[in-house]
Order: C-alpha cells, then sequence, then structure tokens
C-alpha cells in the first residue's frame, strides 16, 4: 500500500507539471527574461535565494521532470561558476539518488522477481563492475541522466557507491553547463552548447574507465606471468589435457579451425563417460528393465517369468556396447581429423609449456599457445572407519570387477542416493541382487522437487530396493565370515553386503597437473572467470574440472567456448552460458529437468506459476502401460513464458528436448500449443500441458459476451 501511495504522489506530481505547463518556466527564453528581476532577489537575499534554488533543483531531479539542464545553466547566471558549480553538484546528486532510491523502492523488487533469473548475470555484472558502469553513462550526457537514476534502482549497486560515482562523474558536465550559464546572454539554444564535438569529447571522456580498467587488467596479466619466460616460438596452437568430453571436443574445434592442435590423455579414450559412466550405465540399466518387464509381463496381457541369464553375458553387452562406440573417440579418427594424440601425463611446466610422461618412459616437451584442461572428475570416497579394508567399488571400478563375475553378488549396498547411485541400485536389483541403498539426506534426488524424489523412492523400491533415507554411515565393519556397513537414523543399523558401491559423488581431478606450482586456484573445481580462464589468459578449463555441472553434454558446451577463446580470445571472447541446462537422472521412470524446478524457484523467490498435466491421462502412456509421471511446468505469472520443467515418465529425457528448445529460443506455451504433435505419441504430454495452462488463463470475460452472441444466433 506504501508503494501504491507514494506512486500514485508521483503520477500527480508530474500530471500537475505537464498540465500546469510549469515547464514554461525552464526554458532558455523564460530564463532570460527573468534573470534581471531574478539578480535584483538574489542581491537582497543572496542565503535564501540559494536555499530555495537547491531545494527545486533537488525536487526536479527526484521527480525526473525536464529542466535540470536549464536550471543547470541558472546555476551559473545567477551564483557565478564557483558557487553554482557546488550547488548543482550536490543538488543534482542528492536529487539523482532519491530518484535511485525511488525507483528501488518502488520497482526493484517485481522486476527481480519477475526476470531474477535471467538478470542473474547483469546483476553479478552490476555488482562487479557497477561503478565503471556509471561512471561511464554519467560522463556522457547523450543518455538522459533520469533514465540512468531510474535504470540503475533496478541493480544491486550499493547507495553510496552510486552516490559518489554520481557527484564525481557529473562534475564535469556541471562545470561545462554552469560555466556557460554565465555566459546566458549568448546562448540561443541547448545546441550552442552540447556541439557534436563537446558531445565526441564527453564520449571519449567516458570511455576512460574503461581503458583504466583495461590497463589494470594488463598490469595483472604482466604481473602473472612475471616469473616465466615466454618462449619465442611455439610447438602448438593448443594443448587439451584430458580426453573425455570437453578434451575430445576442444581438440576438434582446434583441428577443424586448423590450428596445431595435441590432445593429451593418459588413459582410456573417450573419459569417464564412455568407460565408466553414461554408456555402461545405460546398457546395464537396459538389461535391467528387460528383465524387470519380464517378471511383470502380466501388465501388457502375457505371463510373468523370471527371467533366465547369465550375469557374466549381461556384463558382457556392457562391454560389447563401449566397444561398438569406443570408434568413435578413438585415436585413430583424432589422429584423422588433425588432431596429434599423445598419450601420456601431462603437466603443465610453465603458461606455455607442457610436459608429457609417455608410458615407455619417454618426455616430451611442448610450448603452446593456449592450454585447455580439461581432466573430468573421479569419484569422491568418503572418509568412513574400515571402507579402505572393505574392498569397496566405484562407478569407475565396478564395470571390470562385475565383468570377472560369474554371478551378479547376493547382496549388495550402495552408499549416496543422487543419481548415479540410485541408477545403479534400481538397475542391480531388477537383475536379483538384494540391494539396500544409504541416503544421509531425507530424500533420493534432493535437487529435485518433493512429488519427484517420492516417485524416485516408490520407483526404487517397487525394484525391490530397501531404501533408507535419512541414515548416516558410520564405519565399515570387516569380519572374516562377513561385512557390514554400520549406518544410523537414529539407531545403529547394520547392513551385510557382498559388494559396497560408494557413489555419494564426484570430485574434480586437480592433482599431478602442475596446478599447484602455476598457483592456479582451485576449490571445489579449477577456478576460472566467466570465460573459463584461469588467472593466467592462456590457460582454461572445461567439463566436469570446470564445473559448476558435472554432465557430458555440458562439459561438450563448455569445450566450444573454451577453445574458441583459447584460440581467438585476442579478438573476442565469449561467456559460457549456463542459463538452459538440461539433465537426466535414468531411473525407470526417468526423471529430466530443465531450468527452474518448484524448490529452485522458491529459493529464489522467483514469482511463479505452476502447470501439471498427468500421465496417466495421455492415450499413448495408456496404451504402453506407462500411466506413472507427469509435466510440470513453471512459467511467470499470468504468462507463457517458461521458467523450468520437470518431466517424470517413459521417454523423459527425450520429450524434455523440445522445452530446452523453446527455452532456448524464448518460445513459450503458446507456441508449443500450436505445434502439431503425432498422435498417438507421449510428445504429446507437451502440448497437453501447454493446454492445461492454456485452460488457466481462458479469457472468461470475452467467453461469456461469446457465449451470449451465439445465444442471440439461435434465436
Amino acid at each position: 500500500m506504501k508503494r501504491i501511495v507514494i506512486a500514485a504522489l508521483l503520477v500527480l506530481a508530474l500530471a500537475a507539471w505537464f498540465l500546469l505547463d510549469l515547464g514554461q518556466y525552464l526554458t532558455i527564453d523564460g530564463l532570460k527574461a527573468q534573470q534581471a528581476a531574478i539578480d535584483v532577489v538574489y542581491r537582497a537575499n543572496p542565503a535564501l535565494v540559494a536555499l530555495i534554488f537547491f531545494v527545486a533543483y533537488v525536487v526536479l531531479t527526484a521527480l525526473s521532470v525536464p529542466g535540470a539542464v536549464v536550471l543547470t545553466l541558472a546555476a551559473g547566471a545567477i551564483f557565478g561558476v564557483t558557487t553554482g558549480t557546488v550547488i548543482v553538484s550536490f543538488a543534482s546528486t542528492i536529487g539523482a539518488t532519491l530518484a535511485f532510491l525511488g525507483s528501488r523502492y518502488l520497482f526493484r523488487d517485481t522486476v527481480q522477481g519477475r526476470f531474477g533469473a535471467r538478470l542473474r548475470a547483469v546483476n553479478d555484472g552490476v555488482a562487479r563492475d557497477g561503478a565503471f558502469y556509471l561512471f561511464s553513462l554519467r560522463l556522457v550526457p547523450i543518455f538522459p541522466f533520469f533514465a540512468v537514476n531510474l535504470v540503475m534502482g533496478l541493480t544491486p549497486i550499493r547507495v553510496w557507491t552510486y552516490y559518489w560515482v554520481s557527484q564525481l562523474g557529473m562534475l564535469l558536465g556541471t562545470v561545462v553547463y554552469v560555466n556557460a550559464g554565465t555566459q546566458l546572454a549568448g546562448i540561443s539554444a541547448l545546441s550552442d552548447i552540447a556541439s557534436p564535438r563537446l558531445l565526441a569529447s564527453f564520449a571519449a571522456l567516458g570511455l576512460l574507465p574503461w581503458l583504466g580498467k583495461w590497463i589494470m587488467a594488463a598490469i595483472v596479466r604482466r604481473r602473472v606471468y612475471a616469473r616465466w619466460q615466454r618462449p619465442r616460438r611455439f610447438d602448438r596452437n593448443l594443448v587439451v589435457i584430458g580426453a573425455g568430453a570437453a578434451g575430445l571436443v576442444s581438440s576438434l574445434i582446434g583441428a577443424t579451425v586448423r590450428a596445431k592442435v595435441t590432445l593429451v590423455e593418459a588413459n582410456k579414450m573417450g573419459g569417464d563417460c564412455l568407460n565408466y559412466g553414461c554408456v555402461p550405465s545405460k546398457a546395464l540399466i537396459k538389461s535391467a528393465r528387460i528383465a524387470h518387464q519380464m517378471r511383470h509381463a502380466d501388465r501388457y496381457g502375457l505371463n510373468g517369468v523370471e527371467p533366465q541369464f547369465s550375469f557374466k553375458a549381461v556384463m558382457q553387452r556392457v562391454h560389447d556396447a563401449i566397444a561398438a562406440i569406443a570408434p568413435h573417440d578413438s585415436v585413430e579418427r583424432y589422429t584423422g581429423l588433425g588432431v596429434d594424440v599423445a598419450q601420456g601425463y601431462a603437466t603443465i611446466v610453465d603458461p606455455w609449456t607442457v610436459e608429457i610422461a609417455h608410458a615407455d618412459g619417454s618426455h616430451q616437451r611442448l610450448t603452446t599457445r593456449a592450454i585447455i584442461i580439461a581432466a573430468g572428475a573421479e569419484p569422491l570416497i568418503p572418509d568412513l572407519p574400515g571402507l579402505a579394508q572393505s574392498g569397496y567399488l566405484t562407478s569407475d571400478t565396478l564395470w571390470e570387477t562385475f565383468a570377472q563375475a560369474d554371478e551378479i553378488p547376493r547382496r549388495i549396498a550402495v552408499l549416496g542416493g543422487g543419481p548415479i547411485g540410485s541408477e545403479l541400485a534400481q538397475a542391480f536389483a531388477r537383475l536379483g541382487a538384494q540391494v539396500t541403498q544409504v541416503e544421509r539426506g531425507e530424500r533420493l534426488l534432493p535437487r529435485e522437487d518433493a512429488d519427484v524424489s517420492e516417485l524416485a523412492r516408490a520407483a526404487q523400491q517397487a525394484s525391490g530396493v530397501t531404501v533408507l533415507t535419512g541414515h548416516e554411515a558410520l564405519r565399515v565393519e570387516n569380519g572374516a565370515e562377513r561385512r557390514l556397513v554400520v549406518a544410523s537414523g537414529g539407531q545403529e543399523q547394520a547392513i551385510p553386503f557382498d559388494a559396497l558401491i560408494v557413489a555419494v559423488g564426484r570430485k574434480a581431478r586437480l592433482t599431478g597437473y602442475g596446478l599447484e606450482a602455476l598457483g592456479i586456484e582451485t576449490q571445489r573445481t579449477v577456478v576460472t572467470d566467466e570465460y573459463l580462464a584461469t588467472i593466467y589468459p592462456n590457460i582454461y578449463a572445461a567439463g566436469d574440472v570446470a564445473g559448476p555441472y558435472q554432465f557430458t553434454h555440458t562439459a561438450s558446451h563448455q569445450a566450444w567456448f573454451a577453445s574458441v577463446n583459447a584460440l581467438f580470445g585476442q579478438f573476442r571472447r565469449f561467456k559460457a552460458d549456463y542459463r538452459v541446462i538440461p539433465w537426466t537422472t535414468f531411473i525407470d521412470p526417468e526423471m529430466a529437468r530443465v531450468g527452474l524446478n518448484e524448490q529452485d524457484a522458491h529459493a529464489e523467490g522467483v514469482p511463479h506459476e505452476v502447470t501439471v498435466f498427468p500421465l496417466h491421462e495421455l492415450d499413448r502412456a495408456i496404451a504402453d502401460s506407462a500411466t506413472t509421471g507427469f509435466v510440470k511446468v513453471l512459467t511467470l505469472p499470468g504468462k507463457d513464458r517458461i521458467l523450468g520443467v520437470t518431466i517424470v515418465g517413459e521417454h523423459a529425457g527425450e520429450l524434455l528436448a523440445e522445452y530446452v528448445l523453446a527455452m532456448k529460443h524464448g518460445l513459450g506455451l503458446n507456441k508449443i500449443m500450436a505445434t502439431i504433435h503425432t498422435y498417438p505419441t507421449m510428445a504429446e504430454a507437451n502440448k497437453y500441458a501447454a493446454g492445461e495452462w492454456k485452460k488457466k488463463h481462458a479469457p472468461e470475460r470475452l467467453l461469456r459476451w461469446v457465449g451470449r452472441y451465439h445465444t442471440w444466433r439461435r434465436g
């Protein structure tokens, strides 16, 4: 209510200004006509006139009405250069700050609430460089100062910063216009003062903060490189460390643009995704799903049977899938594409030199213009008493270990309730193991909404997994007869196992590459700027080692930015774009998401509407006996702009692609609803979700009038 009252008063004040044509008194001709009378009053009461002038200037500036330039000329005509400059400098800054505060109070919460996610990069930029932005704008009088006041009020810049930068930035322009006011008789129009030459000079001054910033960056770069000897020539344009998704894409882009590129890999080409993650896990999940469907064939009108299979054959199929895809990422393929592939361990010796320790014991040093660190991640191992002696497995090691097993381990304990732990737990349970999944949090998949987590838990239990959420593993007991994980969820519980899988997360590979010696900062990942550069502008990081997402498709996405910036950054650099990142957890049913979900929107204070279409209403889902799940869409209140989508159901990962495309290119639900979808398909769920949104926003008043029209037409 306070905001409404204040906004109403401001509107009334502005309306009065224009309706009463008060601006007629703030023209050059009007000022000339009144100058003699004002001089008489000023000589009689100089302090009072100065005070009234100061207050009037503050009020007019705070209200953002036209006339500040003429008032500035008047200050010169009445008070002279020195006094006039002091009065105008402080009055204009105070008035501008009041307008800034008014805009912040009235509009910032609404704007940030509606567009907070899209403005995040702008907010970060203002928080970092706000003083530079503002100083440049204040130096260039081409930009209307009232617009600067209102727009900056919507940003997170601090009030004190806004005040002192405004005071300093407007000072030169104030002096110019106050000085011009002392020669008021010779001025017939503002163009006599603000000539193109003067405006160009101000524009040049506006570049000074950015020139200063560039100089400071150059000094920082010089300081960073100071202790290193730069080579006179370079063997390579680019050296990439790691042949996972980020490394493969980076090296391929470099070779495509005819750069001389060396790709260094110490282990297997293709990295974690091909050899230990995405490919083997999805092959295993497929076999497990078939086994589950055989047991529950009655859902399809068939007789359910217990599947007969060899676990060794299942694991062989997993390795066959890896072998079939491996040529896509092989040394031979990338060599044929123009990439020099070196198999060995890479160490960054200095910002331009990489030493490669080959498997045969030889060493090779390469000088290079740029380096991309794409070393990936590895399983996180908790500091758990007895774990090291337990023979535990991870998502990296279980594939080789289980490939040697004749039978599936009878009892498997899985530590971790995230995507990796959930996928492995469900798959092994469906293949006949007694699986216990231990998660210290209160629910599985904690990054998802609570309803998604509940469906995940139900899916795990329906597959035979014993789910223990709210249980923290305390220790592992390794006895001669049996091995136990002891967990506590209020009281201790012993979980016997024949195989223990640790899947509590993954951590970036940060050691062994020479980062410490170079002083490259690492936290949970390699610390980079928004261009993916480290403290050395020619050394970049991409993929899991850089974060913030540990997805193969994100690694490939980052690789484009890292490689283009590394090779062409001297001309233009591109900021990594994380606005639309999809991901999928491949349990059954699949759980896919892009953008905000409900818990994220609440946490970030983003106003939103939720529209849900349940799959049990979809014809194809009914025909396929795949009715578990839903499509959930978050939109701006009253708008069809998509903030985020969560899909639970069969083929959710594929269904999500339509929304990823829509969000990437700014398409709303109306566009999705207007798109023809094949019947009967699961993809129709996307259209029906859009239809549910449309129903909630039907123009009821118009429809009532249309109903009356049709009644009239019937006579």
